[in-house]
Protein backbone atom coordinates (compact mmCIF):
# COMPACT_ATOMS: atom_id res chain seq x y z
CA UNK A 1 0.00 0.00 0.00
CA UNK A 2 3.10 2.19 0.81
CA UNK A 3 4.47 1.61 -2.25
CA UNK A 4 1.21 2.75 -4.14
CA UNK A 5 1.03 5.81 -2.22
CA UNK A 6 4.71 6.77 -3.16
CA UNK A 7 4.35 5.79 -6.73
CA UNK A 8 1.07 8.60 -6.69
CA UNK A 9 3.19 11.26 -4.76
CA UNK A 10 5.89 10.95 -7.62
CA UNK A 11 3.55 10.62 -10.19
CA UNK A 12 1.73 14.29 -8.69
CA UNK A 13 4.78 16.20 -8.13
CA UNK A 14 6.25 15.26 -11.86
CA UNK A 15 5.56 18.91 -13.73
CA UNK A 16 8.11 18.03 -17.18
CA UNK A 17 4.79 18.24 -19.45
CA UNK A 18 2.53 20.81 -17.71
CA UNK A 19 4.50 23.67 -19.97
CA UNK A 20 2.99 21.04 -23.23
CA UNK A 21 -0.47 21.17 -22.28
CA UNK A 22 -0.42 24.77 -21.10
CA UNK A 23 0.96 25.93 -24.37
CA UNK A 24 -1.41 23.75 -26.45
CA UNK A 25 -4.18 25.41 -25.08
CA UNK A 26 -2.35 28.72 -25.13
CA UNK A 27 -0.93 29.00 -28.93
CA UNK A 28 -4.20 28.60 -30.89
CA UNK A 29 -5.70 31.48 -28.99
CA UNK A 30 -2.94 34.07 -29.21
CA UNK A 31 -2.67 33.24 -32.96
CA UNK A 32 -6.55 33.77 -33.29
CA UNK A 33 -6.01 37.20 -31.85
CA UNK A 34 -2.73 38.14 -33.89
CA UNK A 35 -4.72 36.72 -36.96
CA UNK A 36 -8.01 38.68 -35.68
CA UNK A 37 -5.44 42.16 -34.79
CA UNK A 38 -3.80 41.79 -38.28
CA UNK A 39 -7.19 42.05 -40.10
CA UNK A 40 -9.04 44.47 -37.73
CA UNK A 41 -6.01 46.62 -38.94
CA UNK A 42 -6.51 45.64 -43.16
CA UNK A 43 -9.99 46.71 -42.42
CA UNK A 44 -9.14 50.09 -40.54
CA UNK A 45 -6.69 51.17 -43.42
CA UNK A 46 -9.03 50.40 -46.31
CA UNK A 47 -11.49 52.27 -44.66
CA UNK A 48 -8.72 55.40 -44.02
CA UNK A 49 -7.89 54.99 -47.51
CA UNK A 50 -11.19 55.56 -48.60
CA UNK A 51 -11.89 58.33 -46.86
CA UNK A 52 -8.79 60.04 -48.14
CA UNK A 53 -9.85 59.07 -51.62
CA UNK A 54 -13.53 61.35 -50.30
CA UNK A 55 -11.66 64.06 -49.80
CA UNK A 56 -9.63 64.17 -52.96
CA UNK A 57 -12.96 63.65 -54.62
CA UNK A 58 -14.58 66.91 -52.40
CA UNK A 59 -11.28 68.97 -53.34
CA UNK A 60 -11.68 68.13 -56.81
CA UNK A 61 -15.28 69.22 -57.25
CA UNK A 62 -14.76 72.18 -55.36
CA UNK A 63 -12.07 73.23 -57.50
CA UNK A 64 -13.68 72.04 -61.22
CA UNK A 65 -17.66 72.70 -60.20
CA UNK A 66 -18.53 69.98 -62.73
CA UNK A 67 -21.35 71.02 -64.64
CA UNK A 68 -22.07 68.30 -67.20
CA UNK A 69 -21.51 64.30 -67.46
CA UNK A 70 -18.11 64.58 -68.27
CA UNK A 71 -17.07 66.10 -65.62
CA UNK A 72 -18.46 63.99 -63.45
CA UNK A 73 -17.16 60.87 -65.13
CA UNK A 74 -13.67 62.27 -65.04
CA UNK A 75 -13.51 62.95 -61.38
CA UNK A 76 -15.50 59.29 -61.04
CA UNK A 77 -12.01 58.10 -63.00
CA UNK A 78 -9.47 59.48 -60.34
CA UNK A 79 -11.29 58.69 -57.38
CA UNK A 80 -11.56 55.36 -59.06
CA UNK A 81 -7.72 54.95 -59.94
CA UNK A 82 -6.60 56.26 -56.47
CA UNK A 83 -8.92 53.56 -54.66
CA UNK A 84 -8.17 50.49 -56.94
CA UNK A 85 -12.66 50.66 -56.93
CA UNK A 86 -14.33 49.30 -59.78
CA UNK A 87 -16.74 51.46 -61.84
CA UNK A 88 -19.41 50.86 -60.04
CA UNK A 89 -18.28 51.35 -56.35
CA UNK A 90 -18.27 55.10 -57.19
CA UNK A 91 -20.42 57.69 -57.64
CA UNK A 92 -21.18 60.93 -58.36
CA UNK A 93 -24.81 62.33 -58.38
CA UNK A 94 -26.00 65.93 -58.46
CA UNK A 95 -29.08 67.15 -55.96
CA UNK A 96 -30.84 70.05 -55.04
CA UNK A 97 -32.44 71.61 -52.43
CA UNK A 98 -35.09 73.52 -52.18
CA UNK A 99 -35.54 76.59 -50.26
CA UNK A 100 -34.73 75.43 -46.85
CA UNK A 101 -36.27 71.56 -46.98
CA UNK A 102 -34.52 68.89 -44.81
CA UNK A 103 -33.88 66.42 -47.89
CA UNK A 104 -32.60 66.33 -51.12
CA UNK A 105 -33.74 66.03 -54.53
CA UNK A 106 -32.41 64.81 -57.79
CA UNK A 107 -34.83 66.38 -60.05
CA UNK A 108 -34.74 70.44 -60.34
CA UNK A 109 -38.23 70.39 -61.40
CA UNK A 110 -39.15 69.44 -57.75
CA UNK A 111 -38.72 73.18 -56.53
CA UNK A 112 -40.73 75.15 -56.49
CA UNK A 113 -40.56 78.39 -59.03
CA UNK A 114 -39.98 80.95 -55.85
CA UNK A 115 -37.80 78.52 -54.01
CA UNK A 116 -34.11 79.11 -53.62
CA UNK A 117 -32.33 76.28 -55.32
CA UNK A 118 -28.91 74.99 -53.92
CA UNK A 119 -26.67 72.55 -56.26
CA UNK A 120 -24.93 69.51 -54.17
CA UNK A 121 -22.61 66.82 -55.88
CA UNK A 122 -23.12 63.97 -53.79
CA UNK A 123 -19.91 61.16 -53.38
CA UNK A 124 -20.46 57.78 -52.64
CA UNK A 125 -17.61 54.76 -52.78
CA UNK A 126 -18.64 51.64 -51.73
CA UNK A 127 -15.99 48.21 -50.93
CA UNK A 128 -16.29 44.57 -49.98
CA UNK A 129 -13.76 43.47 -47.51
CA UNK A 130 -13.60 39.66 -47.19
CA UNK A 131 -11.30 38.77 -44.16
CA UNK A 132 -9.79 35.35 -44.13
CA UNK A 133 -11.80 33.62 -41.51
CA UNK A 134 -14.66 34.01 -43.81
CA UNK A 135 -12.50 31.33 -45.72
CA UNK A 136 -13.15 29.13 -42.81
CA UNK A 137 -16.52 29.81 -42.96
CA UNK A 138 -16.37 31.98 -39.85
CA UNK A 139 -18.41 35.72 -40.02
CA UNK A 140 -18.99 37.66 -43.24
CA UNK A 141 -17.77 39.57 -45.36
CA UNK A 142 -17.44 43.45 -44.55
CA UNK A 143 -19.05 46.51 -46.43
CA UNK A 144 -16.73 49.29 -46.56
CA UNK A 145 -18.74 52.61 -47.43
CA UNK A 146 -17.71 56.86 -47.63
CA UNK A 147 -20.61 59.27 -48.70
CA UNK A 148 -19.54 62.93 -48.62
CA UNK A 149 -22.09 65.63 -50.06
CA UNK A 150 -20.36 69.26 -51.06
CA UNK A 151 -22.18 71.82 -51.91
CA UNK A 152 -21.23 73.41 -54.85
CA UNK A 153 -24.17 76.49 -55.57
Amino acid sequence: MIRHLHKTLAISSDTRGSMVVESAFVIPILLIMSLGGFEVSSIVARHSEMRSAASEAVALVLSTEPEQGDDFSTIEDIVEASTGLADADVTLVENYRCGNADDLTDDMADCGSSDVISTFVVITMSDTYSPIWTEFGVGKDIEVAVDRTVQIG
